[in-house]
């Protein structure tokens, strides 16, 4: 399966919100593909996107300690305990920074064949669901920043990209 670019921080399409899944079809299993494999061709990479690969629609593939998978049109139900820690980003490669997330997390969606699938996460791997649905949304990572910290975080990714 083809690697693909993946979009950087500034790219306008980081920022629209992804359309639903409506055909589980051929094209739909061949965009999960390409989304695994770009995400397994690097070191660390633990979840990708489809808009990160400029395809506004929500799906999204993470692969974490042992689990690994996709989901389809992602619905997350998050814990009321958060935590701290670093998190990073393909669309903003080299840069981490502390955030503030929900510790568990269960995801309602579909497969690419359309059958219910439901993930229940701790930890990192929480973190990576939550994040790769916001990808979805529009939403970056650097928007749960308070805005002193969003400042010097704009500004090292504007170095970066």
């Amino acid at each position: 399966m083809t690697v693909r670019h993946i979009r950087l921080f500034d790219d306008p399409v980081l920022r629209s919100t992804a359309a639903p899944v409506q055909d589980f079809d051929r094209e739909l299993r061949l965009l999960v593909k390409s989304l695994t494999a770009t995400m397994r061709a690097g070191a660390g990479r633990a979840g990708l996107a489809a808009p990160q690969l400029g395809v506004p629609l929500r799906v999204v593939v993470y692969s974490y300690d042992g689990k690994s998978g996709h989901l389809v049109n992602p619905r997350l139900e998050l814990s009321e305990r958060r935590v701290t820690a670093d998190e990073a980003c393909l669309s903003a490669p080299g840069l981490w920074w502390p955030l503030e997330r929900s510790y568990m997390v269960t995801a309602r969606g579909r497969d690419m064949f359309g059958k219910p699938v439901t993930v229940r996460a701790l930890g990192t791997l929480a973190r990576v669901l939550q994040h790769e649905a916001d990808h979805l949304d529009g939403v970056l990572f650097s928007d749960h920043l308070e805005a002193g910290e969003r400042e010097r975080f704009l500004a090292e990714a504007a170095l970066t990209t």
